[in-house]
């Protein structure tokens, strides 16, 4: 097969990297990708070094009417057997249009479990043959907006076990972040934006950290609540134990020092990085919301609280700090769970086997 796929994110965040990852996997099994994607974009630059082949167009977003007719003529010129459209700044709408025109058949993947208006979305998918959704909270989001059941494809994502399989060298990381010995070590990663919920972790952590042995907590990303986030970590006294350390694009190579991940999202299609955090051997700790319960086994893998709920959130996390048996028990259940129910084999060959049913009709 040949498979065209449509990528226009601009950062390199969990989503653009579950694009490599499937690309790679169909490309090992004998199949031709082309992944199309703006210039200078983040997945431009890792998927050149993966030796992808790459089609830079740019798109300016939702309205980009020049992306899609772009779109449309580069699909003519390479009569790709499907298109797989995986990203919502453009490529969703317009790519969809693209292949319209282009006369291919489309699947798209859906990410997030935010609803929208149900006229938006009947628009939004009525180009795609099928719509992925990366987890069972998703695709209850698409039959709540009236989209039929059998055009519903459930694929959730991976994640890469074996780049996790051994413990890390965790000195370089210590002296990054100034770790010092018998410090608890709590990992939050993620955009700095309200539905990440990291303004619940900072009032757990205020609760705790009086009556714990020493904390550290690292907040890993970028986005709109910077500011905000470091103020409010300021009013809470936790200038000491709070350390706010930007985008790492190396995370991956010290996820595993940690001793635990806390992810209070409101909103998750999945949670990349708490099925990362499993792979590596860390406990994580989050909200029952959205594809976190897909993600994370209550009591086997992490322990889950009632969304905005801070007492139950600083309880667990309480739980996990004091508990080092339940710790490694669930560190253990996690690495387990990733390399049988998370691969990146079982990923790519159901898409393969999608993509075929479309194909084959």
């Amino acid at each position: 097969m040949k498979i065209l796929h449509v990528e226009t994110g601009r950062h390199f965040l969990g989503g653009p990297q579950q694009v490599v990852y499937l690309i790679n996997a169909l490309r090992e099994r004998g199949h031709d990708n082309i992944l199309v994607c703006p210039p200078d974009s983040g997945i431009d630059g890792v998927a050149r070094l993966a030796g992808i082949r790459v089609q830079n167009l740019f798109c300016a977003g939702d309205l980009d009417l020049p992306f899609a007719y772009r779109l449309s003529q580069f699909l003519k010129e390479h009569t790709p057997d499907i298109v797989h459209c995986h990203s919502r700044r453009g490529a969703d709408v317009l790519g969809g249009l693209a292949a319209v025109f282009a006369e291919v058949p489309a699947v798209v993947s859906r990410r997030v479990d935010n609803t929208e208006m149900r006229l938006m979305a009947s628009l939004r998918y009525k180009p795609f043959d099928r719509i992925i959704a990366i987890s069972e909270a998703v695709a209850a989001v698409l039959r709540e907006h009236e989209i039929d059941a059998e055009r519903i494809e459930v694929i959730r994502d991976a994640v890469d076990a074996s780049r996790f399989a051994t413990k890390p060298d965790c000195d370089q990381f210590r002296d990054d972040f100034g770790i010092k010995d018998g410090m608890f070590t709590i990992l939050a990663a993620g955009q700095l934006i309200p539905r990440k919920g990291h303004r619940f972790l900072l009032q757990a952590v205020a609760n705790l950290v009086h009556s714990q042995q020493p904390l550290r907590v690292v907040i890993l990303g970028e986005g709109e609540l910077d500011t905000e986030l470091r103020a409010q970590a300021s009013q809470l006294g936790l200038n000491g134990v709070v350390q706010f350390g930007g985008f790492r694009a190396d995370l991956d190579n010290f996820i595993g020092c940690f001793d635990l991940l806390v992810h209070p999202a409101l909103t998750e299609g999945l949670g990349v990085i708490a099925l990362k955090a499993a792979a590596a051997g860390v406990p994580v700790v989050g909200f029952n919301a959205g594809g976190m319960p897909e993600a994370v086994l209550h009591g086997e893998t992490g322990l889950l609280a009632e969304a905005e709920n801070v007492d139950e959130l600083q309880q667990h996390i309480r739980t996990l700090i004091n508990d080092d048996e339940l710790r490694q028990k669930m560190s253990d259940a996690g690495r387990t769970r990733m390399q049988n129910d998370f691969s990146i084999a079982t990923m790519a060959d159901k898409h393969i086997a999608l993509y075929e049913s479309i194909i084959n009709g």
